[in-house]
């Protein structure tokens, strides 16, 4: 394999493609890619994408769930939680990231969407009828939707600096301006998220924390996902700064918030998201678990907005989904070296998760974690789509910009 040489001591953690004779009730289904219609030889390029930018210092460690409706078909782990070669290795199944901004579509997104299919959320509402307290300078002609679509005329992010406290931090939120006519363009904003997981609480009265726990994480399954992970956890996540201790968010202002935020502060592992991922490429079940309506995934997911969706990002072509998913893809990326897609048309998804931002001596470019990410993405696509396609070049190979 290509790429495996050029690191002393890197370690790779993979996963048979068959499954074992017996698993948990609850276990993640594995697959074998030929009986979903995927070829094996194919996804292999996948492993020597990981490796290249691995190779190249793009991150300490990396892990990624390959699937379709049926299950996972490709799974992996290479290098470690640090850069340092004492650390512990990546594995697809324990490693929890900082997921950074999927926060917003894992965790926000997905508790509107559930509102909403119980009709307690309306998309054309103004904001101001679930919060009385954001009112005044424009804020009155914010609605639901415009928060999920970045179009709310806030700015990029909150200016949380100067809140001493968490309930501060919430307060000063609420009186963000507004720097756009509302619905009138879209600007990606960390706010619009923040302000919508607030209208989430007073709607759910509870913390969104607890609300998506309670209806969506522990009902799949999800074990290893949450904010402020506990202790028990804490051995398990891959640091994201030198300074900052084990589980403590990346993002200033979700650490302002407490570290339960709407933009930001949600950790969790690759073969957690894959579970969400099955349920949404499943319309909104898993097994005998129904967390949505199939009508409410598919509301959420579709275009409504230039090339977004209601929280979720659409397939432009190129970036993380690579070039090859249709416009009916959607995901999100995440900061910290996160991103998740998921095509309905191809009944595929594919997840990648690192650390990247964690700091090194030398400077990491940023077009390594770039390219790998597409590779992940069209080499899945293309293990179903053209198999017998030999034009199609790894980015990784061609590694251009990879130096600074």
């Amino acid at each position: 394999m290509r790429g495996a040489g050029k690191i002393a001591g890197i370690v790779a953690v993979t996963v048979a493609l068959t499954p074992p004779v017996e698993q948990p009730r609850d276990a993640l289904p594995l697959v074998v890619p030929e009986s979903v219609g995927m070829s094996t030889a194919r996804l292999r390029d996948i492993d020597r994408a990981l490796l290249e930018g691995l190779a190249a210092g793009g991150y300490p460690g990396i892990v990624t769930v390959v699937g379709r409706r049926e299950g996972v078909v490709w799974r992996r782990g290479f290098g470690r939680m640090t850069w340092s070669m004492l650390s512990a290795p990546v594995t697809p199944m324990e490693t929890m990231y900082d997921v950074a901004s999927l926060t917003k579509v894992v965790s926000t997104t997905m508790a509107a969407m559930l509102l909403w299919d119980e009709g307690r959320l309306r998309l054309d509402a103004p904001v101001s009828r679930y919060l009385p307290e954001f009112r005044g300078e424009g804020r009155d002609r914010v609605t639901v939707e415009h928060l999920l679509t970045h179009r709310s005329g806030l700015p990029a992010a909150p200016a949380l600096g100067g809140a001493s406290s968490p309930e501060g931090a919430r307060r000063a939120m609420l009186t963000t301006p507004v720097t756009r006519e509302p619905g009138a363009r879209g600007t990606y904003s960390d706010a619009g998220p923040a302000i919508l997981a607030l209208v989430v609480e007073a709607i759910a009265r509870e913390p969104i924390d607890r609300f998506v726990e309670r209806r969506v994480y522990r009902p799949l399954g999800m074990r290893h996902t949450s904010f402020r992970p506990s202790a028990s956890h804490l051995e398990h996540i891959a640091p994201t700064s030198r300074t900052l201790g084990a589980g403590v968010v990346h993002d200033g202002n979700a650490r302002r918030l407490g570290g339960v935020a709407g933009h930001a502060g949600l950790f969790s592992t690759a073969d957690d998201l894959a579970r969400l991922a099955l349920a949404l490429l499943n319309g909104g079940a898993a097994g005998h678990v129904r967390i949505a309506s199939d009508s409410a995934v598919d509301r959420f997911t579709r275009r409504s907005a230039g090339w977004r969706a209601l929280g979720w990002d659409t397939c432009a072509g190129g970036a993380s989904c690579g070039q090859r998913m249709g416009e009916r893809a959607f995901g999100h990326t995440g900061f910290t070296g996160t991103s998740m897609w998921i095509d309905p048309v191809r009944e595929l998804f594919v997840i990648v998760l690192t650390n990247h931002v964690l700091p090194r001596e030398s400077p990491v470019p940023n077009a390594i974690l770039a390219d790998v990410r597409a590779d992940v993405a069209d080499v899945a696509t293309i293990a179903m789509d053209a198999v017998g396609d030999s034009s199609f070049v790894l980015r990784s190979e061609r590694k251009i910009g990879w130096r600074e």
